[in-house]
Parts: C-alpha cells; sequence; structure tokens
C-alpha cells in the first residue's frame, strides 16, 4: 500500500507576544520534529482576526505581531532553511480550500466544537460566522499540504479530529472521480487523515502568580508569565517574584500535591533543563525555595534571554523578516497550488 509523504503542519497564531508555555509546550517540540518530518509552521494571521478588533488590534498591530511571531519561531530553533516558515494570508489555497470544505463539513460536526462555545462566551449570537467556521479553516491549512501528522494541544485535539471527518468525506463523496483520475494514494484516498503528534509529556506551564491558572497571554499580570520578549533582568525578576509556599522541597514527586506553585516551577525546571520532575526534586528536595529559584533564574536566563537577543536582532531589520516570509510562502505555494489544482477537478470546476 502506498503511503502519503510524511510532513508536520502548524501554526500559532499572531495576537499577542508569545510567552514561555508556548515555548516549552510547542517551540521546542517544532525544532526537534525538524530531525525528523518535513516541516510547514505557518503564522495563521487569517485565524487571528476572526475574533475582531478588540482582539487582534487593527491593521498595524496584525503585521507587527505577525513579524514577531516569524521572528520568535526562528530565534528558538526553527531553521527557515529546512522548513517553512511563512504567514498563511500568502498563500490563496488556505481560503480556497476552506470554502470547499464549506460545503463538505456538516453544520451538527460544527456544533459539536467545544472551543467555539468557550470562545464565543453567552453571546453567541453577536459571535463573528469566522470563529464559528474556524475548525474548517484548520482543516484546510493542514490538508493542504496532505500533512501527515499535527502536534496539537489539549485545545486542539477536537479540531484534528473534525480535519479528519472532513478528509474522510471528501475522499468518500468523490471517490470514483479521484479513482477515475488516478489521484489517489494506493487505497487511503486523496486527502491523508492526519495523526496528532504527542511528544512525550510536554510540560503545563501555569501562571507564576497563580498555579492552578494556565499561563496565558490574556492574563493582565505580565507578572504572570515569561515573554520570549523578556531580557535578562525582566525573566530574573519575574523568577523571583513567583508564587510560592512557605515548605521546602520535597524529595518526591507526590510531595507535590496540592502546592500547584512549587509543582508549576519544578516543572519549568524540568522543561528547560531537559530532565523531569523526579530529577530535579532528586536535586534540590530538601532545599528552600530561596536556593530553587536562584537555580531556576541562572537556568531561565540561560535558556530564554538568547531567544529574546535574537528576535530583537531580527525584528531590527523587519525587511529581512518579511523576505523568510515571502520565501516561505513561495515554497509552500509550490506544494499548495498542485493540490489546489487537483481538488478543482476532482470537484468539476473549469480551470485554466
Amino acid at each position: 500500500m502506498a503511503a502519503f509523504h510524511q510532513r508536520v503542519f502548524s501554526g500559532m497564531q499572531p495576537t499577542s507576544t508569545l510567552h514561555l508555555g508556548n515555548y516549552l509546550g510547542a517551540l521546542t517540540n517544532w525544532v526537534a520534529m525538524q530531525e525528523t518530518h518535513d516541516c510547514i509552521y505557518c503564522v495563521v494571521d487569517m485565524h487571528a482576526i476572526t475574533q475582531g478588533l478588540d482582539v487582534w488590534g487593527g491593521p498595524t498591530e496584525l503585521r507587527r505581531a505577525t513579524r514577531e511571531v516569524a521572528a520568535a519561531y526562528i530565534a528558538a530553533g526553527v531553521d527557515p532553511k529546512r522548513s517553512i516558515i511563512f504567514n498563511q494570508s500568502q498563500v490563496a489555497g488556505h481560503a480556497e480550500l476552506a470554502w470547499v470544505f464549506n460545503t463538505v463539513a456538516r453544520l451538527g460536526w460544527l456544533n459539536r466544537m467545544t472551543q467555539f462555545k468557550e470562545k464565543a462566551g453567552k453571546d453567541r449570537e453577536n459571535a463573528s460566522v469566522g470563529l464559528y467556521d474556524y475548525p474548517v479553516l484548520m482543516a484546510a491549512d493542514i490538508l493542504l499540504y496532505k500533512a501527515t501528522h499535527v502536534p496539537v494541544g489539549e485545545d486542539q485535539k477536537q479540531h484534528l479530529e473534525l480535519a479528519r471527518d472532513i478528509a474522510q468525506k471528501f475522499n468518500n463523496d468523490f471517490g470514483a472521480e479521484i479513482a477515475e483520475r488516478g489521484l489517489a494514494t494506493g487505497d487511503l484516498g486523496f486527502f491523508p487523515l492526519p495523526e496528532p503528534m504527542i511528544q512525550g509529556p510536554a510540560p503545563r506551564v501555569m501562571s507564576l502568580r497563580d498555579g492552578t491558572k494556565k499561563m496565558s497571554k490574556s492574563d493582565p499580570s505580565d507578572y504572570s508569565r515569561i515573554n520570549l520578549t523578556d531580557d535578562a533582568e525582566t525573566i530574573a525578576q519575574k523568577v523571583r517574584k513567583a508564587k510560592t509556599d512557605p515548605e521546602a522541597l520535597p524529595s518526591e514527586e507526590k510531595g507535590l500535591e496540592g502546592r500547584p506553585e512549587a509543582e508549576n516551577l519544578v516543572g519549568i525546571y524540568a522543561g528547560l533543563s531537559g530532565s523531569d520532575k523526579a530529577a530535579v526534586l532528586a536535586q534540590f528536595g530538601g532545599g528552600q525555595f530561596s536556593a530553587f529559584k536562584s537555580a531556576l533564574v541562572d537556568l531561565a536566563v540561560d535558556r530564554l534571554a538568547p531567544i529574546a537577543g535574537e528576535m530583537r536582532r531580527l525584528l531590527a531589520d523587519v525587511s529581512h523578516v518579511d523576505a523568510i516570509l515571502h520565501e516561505g510562502a513561495d515554497r509552500a505555494r509550490a506544494i499548495a497550488e498542485p493540490v489546489m489544482a487537483d481538488v478543482k477537478d476532482i470537484i468539476g470546476f473549469v480551470r485554466r
């Protein structure tokens, strides 16, 4: 049986500055995936505008944030020569395929999407159609490149399942045409059913002010997170001010139960050092938080300050960042346009 080419697709929205949670939860994995897969990493600016001006801040802010997120990818170790880095809106196939998929997806499928309910809140009638249709565009993002693997967090698993459902229904609905044109990959169909890519136990990074809440760019307190743009002094200050409890660090993981702030800081140390919580506690267990925080400051500054420095260097010349995005978009189109041409032929659109 023939197989689809192994390809990873993922992306982040340029809605605000990326932070430590994005770095440990996604970017470090993206960098590692470059060793095993062909990787396409997108700045999903079309997704960013689905929640209105108050979220994405208007044209000037969208341009700035798009470049900043692209710079963060590169500074964290995503190589634009090995991987494709571009912003979504430069490749028209994303919108074209999303419209085709709008005719394949079913209202009942979208009505089950929990993230829309969470983001729209109580005022769903006032939410944009784009926010409701977000998962269909995400399916198009992935399948436009026939991506076989998608690194996803818990909040995106349902959307990936929808992408698989759409791919399966398209393959089934147009199966005869796909076969007649010889466009199937073995007996797998035209589109692959993308698989979730779980890269081990990625640390769940929580707020530095409240260990029961996820670190978030929407938190009003900047001291709740470490931004990838923070310099060494700011990183050190935020770690020192991070909420703790008066007890000594335990020597075993079970001693972290009921101590969310302690567990969060130990998890951050483990993530930044490439170890696990048990190893961190074996080293620091029994000691006071002051000594542990001092070590965490050194580690966080060592790992994160160079990323901020490289981002500043890249963003000092936005034309260079734009050139990377333009070149990436050209490479993305080279993959996407033949796929979109085949889709149009399968459906029956007349084209040049």
